[in-house]
């Protein structure tokens, strides 16, 4: 064993060794750039700090609305098809005292988003980062501010000729109908705060500890189609094959059923053909409202096929149609412009729906 019984070899030991590190490690690290930060740093507080200067209309709000939202949402906020409803549920008494009166009554069937979100700022933030669904982040600042103003509208918040901006946001903020609905008793709110929950970290026989897990009832299990193949290309995926019975094995755990569906390919892609034109229709998250051989929000590429097939036309006009939008002729759904989808992918994928999906 070495023992060092020199002071003085033991500093220019140290001294020595920090001249090493320092030679070795060079240029690891630096501090961020303010332009750097500004990228990253892109949330909006509800003192609306944070908040890029835009505008937005109503009006141009429902033309967006319209094209790119109303296919998930409703044309007016209230559809219950894949999202629960945006707007409902608030009266001008709400608007008035900043409290909801259907949130501590429990009258309204079902809580939208307008009933319960406090700051505006929320909401902005929300759209800005994760809307549309299909291509998050495309909407320029100008059309976030469009989009908020036409729901605040629908809402009865806001009259029709009303133009949101950076600059009148914190007055409408004002006429939110839960804005005194938020609760800051909670630990979450300071830093000494009391905690909301304690937990007991499990030490021994953990496996026998009840596991906890949300699901679906079966009668509405399936009603939307397949879950795991209308998850969006980005993020983490945590959709279950929804075509078979929910397991009861606990939660983090995979049943042998489950492991066969997730391992098996779907029958649609046992021809060559095919596999191409699903991977395009996965590429661009057109399933995440079409099943190829069943209807989930829009048709089903099956039925699509089926229509046209002997029409020579449809091809120019399905093709239009998957740019520029449309509604009406599968119901009353309508079908937000895929301007993010290149000209390319949109070719190839009409090619393949009408001339191989059976």
């Amino acid at each position: 064993m070495f023992k060092c019984i020199n002071p003085t070899l033991t500093l220019l030991l140290m001294v020595f060794s920090s001249f090493v590190y320092a030679d070795t490690y060079q240029n690891i690290g630096r501090a961020a750039t303010p332009q750097e930060i500004a990228a990253w740093d892109i949330d909006v507080r509800p003192d609306f700090k944070g908040l890029p200067a835009g505008s937005g209309s109503v009006a141009k709000g429902q033309q967006i609305w319209e094209g790119r939202c109303a296919s998930c949402h409703g044309v007016f906020g209230e559809s219950n098809e894949v999202f629960t409803p945006i707007v409902g549920g608030t009266t001008k008494d709400d608007i008035k005292t900043g409290r909801v009166a259907a949130l501590a009554s429990n009258k309204q069937p079902q809580k939208t988003t307008i009933m319960k979100v406090a700051t505006l700022s929320t909401l902005w933030d929300y759209i800005h980062r994760a809307m549309p669904w299909t291509a998050p982040k495309s909407l320029s600042n100008d059309d976030v501010f469009a989009v908020t103003a036409y729901i605040l509208n629908l809402a009865e918040i806001i009259p029709d000729d009303f133009v949101l901006t950076n600059q009148n946001i914190a007055d409408v903020q004002k006429l939110m109908p839960n804005r005194n609905g938020m609760t800051m008793n909670h630990g979450m709110w300071t830093v000494d705060g009391k905690p909301d929950v304690k937990s007991v970290a499990c030490m021994k026989d953990c496996v026998t500890q009840q596991q906890i897990k949300s699901s679906l009832p079966e009668v509405a299990r399936n009603a939307h189609g397949n879950i795991q193949l209308q998850n969006r290309t980005f993020g983490e995926v945590r959709g279950v094959d929804t075509t078979i019975p929910a397991s009861n094995v606990p939660l983090g755990a995979v049943s042998k059923q489950e492991q066969v569906a997730q391992n098996t390919a779907p029958t649609v892609v046992a021809t060559p053909g095919k596999s191409d034109g699903l991977s395009l229709a996965k590429k661009n998250n057109c399933l995440i409202c079409h099943g190829v051989s069943s209807k989930i929000i829009g048709p089903g590429f099956s039925e699509v096929s089926a229509k046209y097939k002997s029409d020579s036309s449809a091809a120019a006009r399905l093709i239009e149609k998957v740019k520029t939008g449309g509604s009406g002729v599968w119901g009353s759904n309508s079908m937000p412009a895929q301007t993010q989808v290149s000209d390319e992918d949109i070719k190839a994928l009409v090619n393949w729906i009408l001339t191989e999906v059976k």
